[in-house]
């Protein structure tokens, strides 16, 4: 049971659906959006509009996954002081808001537009980057508003799977990756701190978080429930 009891229903890997959901949250989708990458080969991360903003990835929690590194990276606790947002994870089956939360709130300044007004406006204004990440998931976990906003994207129309059951076993998880000071970070809300993969830039962003996902993958290649979506500029 997660620390404060709460448990919701999880977030299905669909841009479509997440589009709708970031969108409801405040964030403006009129110049960047999530789509999804196909493979991790060259002909799909080229058909990726660029410079990505953010890489949102499911993948499962097989014991060959959660027993390993994963990914690999060293823990950068340092940098949740002044460069990357991070928050914990302590709601169940939270991780697909969490995600989109880390992936949003560390894009670049350009693009990180909150109307005025919005869920997503008051939020950030309330949990600014030194805030510890315990006290950030405090102020989640005690948001019925967020709470209802996941609620209705769980069960919208626009999935294509159903929701389930609150008493299922999730076995998958989602993590962002993104791009702070020309470095790349893991960002899971069940880990401590932040994960540093090494350098990156925005422009090489998209390649240098699927090489990650590929030692992901290596680690248990039996199991091909990964799914990878990009925050990507909008395509017309």
């Amino acid at each position: 049971m997660p620390p404060n009891g709460q448990k919701w229903f999880p977030l299905e890997s669909n841009p479509q659906l997440i589009n709708e959901y970031v969108r409801k949250l405040g964030f403006d989708t009129s110049l960047y959006e999530f789509c999804d990458v196909f493979s991790t080969e060259d002909w799909a991360l080229d058909m990726i509009p660029q410079p990505v903003a953010a890489v949102l990835l499911l993948y499962p929690l097989t014991p060959k996954l959660t027993e390993s590194k994963s990914g690999e990276g060293a823990f950068a606790p340092d940098a949740i002081q002044d460069h990357v947002w991070f928050i914990k994870q302590r709601i169940g089956n939270a991780c697909g808001t969490i995600g989109l939360l880390h992936g949003i709130m560390n894009a670049p300044e350009p693009i990180r537009i909150a109307q005025q007004g919005s869920w997503l406006a008051k939020f950030t204004e309330d949990t600014p980057i030194p805030l510890d990440p315990v006290a950030k998931a405090e102020i989640l976990e005690q948001d019925t508003q967020i709470a209802k906003l996941h609620d209705d994207a769980t069960s919208s129309e626009i999935n294509s799977t159903n929701r389930g059951s609150l008493n299922d076993q999730l076995d998958t998880h989602f993590v962002a990756l993104i791009c702070q000071d020309n470095k790349l970070y893991e960002l899971d809300g069940r880990k401590e701190a932040p994960i540093l993969h090494g350098s990156t830039t925005q422009a090489t962003l998209l390649k240098d978080a699927i090489a990650v996902v590929k030692k992901m993958m290596e680690k248990d290649p039996s199991d091909a429930r990964f799914a990878i979506a990009a925050l990507a500029p909008k395509q017309s």
